[in-house]
């Protein structure tokens, strides 16, 4: 069954078109990536899911719900959290404290209570720091917990804002080009810990990503993208042969 489904979905700026009536789903478990040339709308699509971006036209559905009619606010608790293509960490807070920012749309606890420090405020407190210090643990780098985000390695980085997108508990995690500034063997590793993460937390995972080589060995399903519009969809074995898809990455031949 489809957990998102996209259908003739545009975006147009102006007289710019972003996303050209562009039609996909993904199946609950899957993990999908979406690929195409710089501009072809991948990033504006991640948006329209988020709700940063209103649609043009067309529809979003999200477990059977409409997407495009919900606020911004409401994505997170809807089970849906992504990552950005830059690390939007907060430098200063440590890295638990960092994680803890995304299960912000789970916190039950009202004005009264929390500032006030009342028992059912301590308890989500405790529990909330529970979970991220085992999401911490589970992406390998849980001995960071206490130590400012400031200062650690970008892949380090790069896995604290995976733990705080999954602290939310999310049923589709969307991950914006999680490899760029990796080197190649922490794209690797990166890989086989999507692979994980998607198996462990049962989550489905839309990925964004240039680095060919990990989309092809991680994805059961590769949507490619060129000028707002799809023009393949399929295993990552059939996407590779297609010669539209080769056609926009190499250009036409001559």
């Amino acid at each position: 069954m489809a957990l998102l489904e996209v259908d003739q979905l545009s975006v147009r700026f102006g007289g710019v078109v972003a996303l050209d009536r562009l039609s996909f789903s993904i199946d609950e478990g899957q993990v999908c990536a979406l690929i195409g040339p710089n501009g072809a709308g991948k990033t504006t699509l991640f948006n329209v899911v988020s709700r940063l971006y209103e649609a043009t036209e067309g529809q979003a559905t999200f477990g059977g719900e409409d997407l495009l009619t919900r606020p911004a606010h409401a994505i997170a608790a809807m089970g849906i959290a992504r990552t950005f293509q830059n690390v939007a960490l907060c430098q200063g807070l440590s890295v638990i404290d960092n994680v803890l920012i995304g299960g912000h749309a789970d916190t039950k606890a009202g004005f009264v209570s929390a500032p006030l420090r009342l028992p059912r405020a301590r308890r989500e407190e405790r529990e909330s720091r529970q979970r991220a210090q085992d999401l911490l643990d589970r992406l390998e780098i849980g001995h960071l917990a206490q130590r400012p985000a400031a200062g650690l390695p970008y892949g380090t980085l790069k896995r604290i804002e995976l733990a705080r997108a999954l602290e939310g508990e999310p049923r589709l995690l969307m991950l914006d080009e999680p490899a760029t500034g990796l080197t190649h063997g922490e794209v690797d590793e990166l890989g086989q810990l999507i692979r994980r993460v998607r198996d462990e937390f049962d989550v489905t995972v839309l990925l964004v990503e240039h680095n060919m080589r990990m989309v092809m060995s991680i994805s059961d399903k590769v949507v490619v993208m060129d000028h707002g519009a799809k023009i393949a969809a399929g295993r990552p074995d059939e996407v590779q042969n297609d010669a539209k898809v080769i056609e926009a990455y190499l250009g036409a031949r001559t």
